[in-house]
Order: C-alpha cells, then sequence, then structure tokens
C-alpha cells in the first residue's frame, strides 16, 4: 500500500464530505406566504360581507332564523362604499397573489399534505358562506326562479318583474336589476335546486339564499374531490390539483362567495370524467346530467367524444349515455328550458375583449349589425385559438395510466386535455365572459402538469373578478362609480387582449423562456419530468412526436450525415 493511501485512511484525516450548498428560500417561492394570501383573501372577504349590506353586500330582508348568512345587524355600523370595496378589492388581489406563490412554492419542491391542504380549502369554502353573498345580485335571481315555480309559474316563460309589479310577494321584492325581466337560462337540474330552496327556506329571502349558497359550496367542494381524485398515484400532482381547485382563491371568490351554480355542472362532468377509462356508457351520463345543470357544459361532452373518436362502439355508447338524462329533462321535463339557455350567447358583458370593439362598432352600424360582426369574430376566434392550443399545450398523462400505454391514446388524458383547449378558447375569445365562467377550465388545468396556461388564466380572472366590484345595478358615489367603471370597461378588456396576445405568442414561439415561471430547473422538476405508473413520461413537449408511452421522439439523422 502506498504512502499516500496509508495517510488517507488514517482516522486523523478523514475525507470531508461535500459542504451543502445553502439555497435560500425567496419570498415569492415561499408557501408560507403563499398560504397567508390565500388565507387572508378570505378573511378579508368574511371581513366585507360581516359588515351588513353596503355597496358590495346583497340586501336580504328580515332574518327570522339562526341560519347563515350572518352579519351585524342594521344601524350599528353604516359601511363605506370605499371601504367595502376596497375590502373586497384588496381580496381579490391578496388571493391571486397568495396563489400565485403558492404555485410557485410547488415547483420549486414543496410538499404539502394533499388532505391538510384540501382540508384548507374545503374549511374556506365552508366559512365564506357564512356571510351574505357579494357584489353579484344572481343568487336573488335564483331564488325568484325558484319562487316562481313555488307559486306555480314557469320560469321559462315568465319573469319576476311580472309577477312583482302587479301583486306583492315577500321573496320577489327583494330582487335586484338588471335580469328582473329576463327568463330563467339554467338547465332544469338548477331549476329544481332553485325549487328546492325555495321550499326549505320558505317565502324568506334571507333563508332562500342560504340555502342556495349550500347548493353551491357542496358541488364545488365535491368537484374540487373529484379532481384530486383524478390526480391519484402522484402525490406532487394531487398536491397541484387541491390548490388550483379548491383552495384556490380566485375560485373560492368568484363562485362561492357570489353563490353561483358553476360548480354545479361541473361536479356532474368531473364524475363523468372519472368513468372515462372505465364505462363510456358511465361517462356519458355524467355529462348528461351536467347539460342538464348548464348546457355551457358540453364543450367538455366534445371533448369526451373526441377521445373516443377511434372507438366507434364507445363513442356510440358515450352520446348514449349523455342522451337519455339531456332527453328527460329537456324534451320531457322542461322542453322551453335548452332554448332560453342559449340567450347568454346573444350578450356582450362589458369586462370582455368585445365591448370596446362593439362600442367602436356601434358608432357606424346599427347595434344589431355591431353584435353580430362581434359574433362572426368571436366563433372565428374560438376557432383559431383552440387549434394554437391544441398544438401548443404539453401533453401531459392523467396519473393512473397502465403500464406501457400510450397517452395519445388514452381516452382520459384525450379527454381531459381537449377539455381544457376547447375551455380555454372559449372563455378568452366568448362575447360574454364573467370570472366564475372560469370554472370549467381550472379544473382540467389542475390535473394537468405545470404550464404557461396557469399564469394566463390566473391574469384573466384577476381583473374580471375586480370589474365586478361592487358589480351591482345600484347608485354609487359619482367617484367610486368612475372608478369600477374605469376597471370594468378599460383595465379588464385591456388585460383580455393581453390574454388573447399571450396565447398567440406562445404558439408562435412555444420554446420562449417563460418570465415568472412556475415550473422548477431541470435538477429540481416535478410535474413535467417525473415518471410514474409504469414508468410512464407524464408530459411531452409541444410540437414532437409520440413514440411508445407517450416518449417524445429524437429526429432521424440527416442521410448525409453519419455519427462517427
Amino acid at each position: 500500500m502506498s504512502a499516500r493511501r496509508r495517510r488517507r485512511r488514517r482516522p486523523g484525516n478523514p475525507a470531508k464530505p461535500p459542504a451543502p450548498v445553502y439555497r435560500p428560500v425567496l419570498w415569492h417561492r415561499d408557501h408560507r406566504f403563499g398560504v397567508a394570501g390565500i388565507v387572508g383573501a378570505t378573511a378579508l372577504t368574511l371581513l366585507a360581507g360581516f359588515l351588513g349590506p353596503s355597496a358590495v353586500t346583497l340586501t336580504l330582508g328580515p332574518r327570522r332564523s339562526l341560519l347563515p348568512p350572518w352579519y351585524l345587524p342594521a344601524g350599528v355600523v353604516q359601511p363605506n362604499e370605499w371601504v367595502v370595496s376596497s375590502l373586497v378589492w384588496s381580496a381579490i388581489l391578496v388571493g391571486a397573489a397568495g396563489l400565485f406563490v403558492a404555485m410557485r412554492a410547488l415547483a420549486d419542491g414543496w410538499q404539502p399534505r394533499v388532505r391538510r391542504l384540501f382540508a384548507l380549502g374545503t374549511g374556506l369554502s365552508l366559512v365564506t358562506i357564512t356571510v351574505p353573498p357579494l357584489t353579484s345580485a344572481d343568487v336573488l335571481m335564483y331564488a325568484a326562479y325558484g319562487r316562481l315555480q313555488a307559486i306555480g309559474r314557469d320560469p321559462y316563460e315568465l319573469t319576476p318583474a311580472e309577477v312583482f309589479r302587479v301583486q306583492f310577494d315577500p321573496v320577489l321584492r327583494w330582487t335586484e336589476r338588471p335580469w328582473q325581466d329576463t327568463p330563467s337560462v339554467y338547465g332544469p337540474i338548477t331549476s329544481w335546486l332553485q325549487l328546492l330552496a325555495n321550499r326549505l327556506g320558505g317565502e324568506n329571502m334571507h333563508d332562500i339564499v342560504f340555502w342556495l349558497q349550500v347548493f353551491a359550496v357542496v358541488p364545488f367542494i365535491l368537484a374540487g374531490a373529484g379532481v384530486v381524485m383524478l390526480a391519484h398515484g402522484d402525490a406532487r400532482r394531487q398536491a397541484r390539483a387541491a390548490l388550483l381547485t379548491i383552495a384556490n382563491p380566485v375560485l373560492i371568490w368568484a363562485v362561492v362567495a357570489g353563490a353561483h351554480n358553476e360548480a354545479l355542472s361541473v361536479m356532474f362532468a368531473v364524475a363523468g370524467l372519472m368513468m372515462m377509462r372505465k364505462s363510456p356508457f358511465a361517462a356519458g351520463i355524467g355529462i348528461g346530467l351536467a347539460g342538464c345543470a348548464k348546457v355551457s357544459i358540453g364543450i367538455w361532452g366534445l371533448a369526451m367524444l373526441w377521445a373516443y373518436r377511434r372507438e366507434p362502439k364507445k363513442a356510440l355508447l358515450l352520446c348514449l349515455g349523455t342522451a337519455l338524462p339531456m332527453g328527460w329533462a329537456y324534451v320531457i321535463w322542461q322542453p322551453t328550458a335548452f332554448f332560453q339557455a342559449l340567450r347568454n350567447g346573444g350578450y356582450v358583458s362589458v369586462g370582455s375583449w368585445a365591448n370596446p370593439v362593439f362600442r367602436f362598432l356601434d358608432l357606424f352600424m346599427t347595434g344589431f349589425n355591431a353584435k353580430v360582426v362581434v359574433g362572426v369574430i368571436s366563433y372565428a376566434g374560438l376557432v383559431v385559438i383552440a387549434w394554437m392550443l391544441s398544438k401548443t399545450v404539453p401533453w401531459t398523462a392523467v396519473p393512473g395510466l397502465a403500464r406501457g400505454a400510450d397517452l395519445r391514446h388514452d381516452p382520459l388524458t384525450i379527454a381531459v386535455r381537449t377539455s381544457l383547449v376547447l375551455s380555454v378558447a372559449w372563455l378568452v375569445t366568448s362575447m360574454y365572459t364573467l370570472s366564475w365562467y372560469d370554472l370549467i377550465a381550472w379544473m382540467p388545468l389542475a390535473v394537468l402538469a405545470a404550464n404557461k396556461l396557469d399564469r394566463i388564466m390566473l391574469m384573466r380572472i384577476t381583473p374580471l373578478s375586480l370589474a365586478y366590484v361592487p358589480g351591482r345595478a345600484i347608485d354609487v358615489g359619482p367617484a367610486l362609480d368612475f372608478t369600477a367603471n374605469r376597471v370594468r370597461d378599460t383595465v379588464s378588456p385591456l388585460v383580455q387582449f393581453a390574454v388573447l396576445a399571450a396565447i398567440v405568442l406562445w404558439w408562435r414561439r412555444p420554446e420562449r423562456p417563460e418570465l415568472f415561471p412556475f415550473r422548477a430547473p431541470a435538477a429540481r422538476a416535478s410535474g413535467d419530468a417525473t415518471v410514474h405508473a409504469g414508468s410512464v413520461p407524464t408530459a411531452v413537449g409541444p410540437g414532437r412526436p409520440a413514440g411508445p408511452a407517450g416518449r417524445a421522439v429524437k429526429p432521424a439523422a440527416s442521410p448525409g450525415r453519419r455519427r462517427r
């Protein structure tokens, strides 16, 4: 043995291990700041609602029970419109910032316990319905449509205003503009729940609204649970699913705080997706029930049908399963509901990209013709954006894929990816779009690995939420009215144009480096580079052909050059 080797083995000269590299956690990647923002957003929401009826909090009439929503008695405080509006604006911004930080922390290696994260989101959602709904008076119209059914009228043919203008009604009198003269545009299942809320709440608007809040939050929680179950077998993907759905503060604000019914259709649709690998007929039943709640969820049905395009028998079973509940609801139960449900397609929302275009065209042509032109642009843009996203969104296998299976032939993976593509394309190009509509895009987005749509959708929903504060057709001071209108008709449309531009730029340069990446560098990446379920890669980059088991195929060498 040489002297050098003997010296190395002496106890007094042990080999020193390499010193660990200290990498500080920056605040914008620290999950503690993210969770604080998520919880803080709900706290601000609760404070605004607990102060009682105001410019942002609905007036629900007399309270005759101990049921929520709870708020300070009338006369204790007189909430200032600027104070409550600032609270809500702060809640939206703090929640969006918290979600942004939490997503970056997740990409940077944060490994939260899925059950704890899901429990946090569930708790925040449940506590949100302990105060009155905020900014949107849609829930009052839900109560009105249920009231019409309770007194034997058809909400698809009669409007609430036609009743309360000729006779006193203890429920209809509390509705607010601007939809009092509009028949119901919701599916039969949604209408049935509106009737049930009236049965449970009696003739008291306060109690009816509480049950409508329950019927909004329970489907929201169940839909989030279904998305987490879709990501089973991959703890990191499940954590992402919980964060982007049930613990998502912008969704809690948009859907739960306003007691909107979007989650009802999404809950049934997620149940249908969960059956894609097992039973096409059961999957069709799920998406059919979803369509009975709200027709717009039909774009998920198209995605599911596209997933079975190579299997005619399964596609037929899917259609048969869909036709059963849809036929019963729209042909036998409520034959007028389907046509009324299509009415939203003729409106132009103020915060969308379409509003400034419509106003510009309205200077040179009639309002009807201007709306037609905007409609043509909208539908053409839907096709173009959907095509761009189909070429750009990375292929990501939904966890649970069998060993050796090709992710591009997996019906569940195809359905989830296609539903994301179609949902985003519809949302960003639609003439009439609102923040709570975004739920149908966040759900499939949460199942897939991190990609640029995370930031794009967060950038879209935040100004749309800000745009509808106060958001009600009530009189406010001129200063607040001016500020709110500028957010609604200027800031939000500009950001929606930026969202469209971001999608186009992503399609033009899919490999362009990200300014604020949610995905960590290759050495620490998890969601896009992990292997699960029998060594099946979770993602294949855009524009690269897939080989066996979804692997990206390396381009063949040029015939004129040989490897040496």
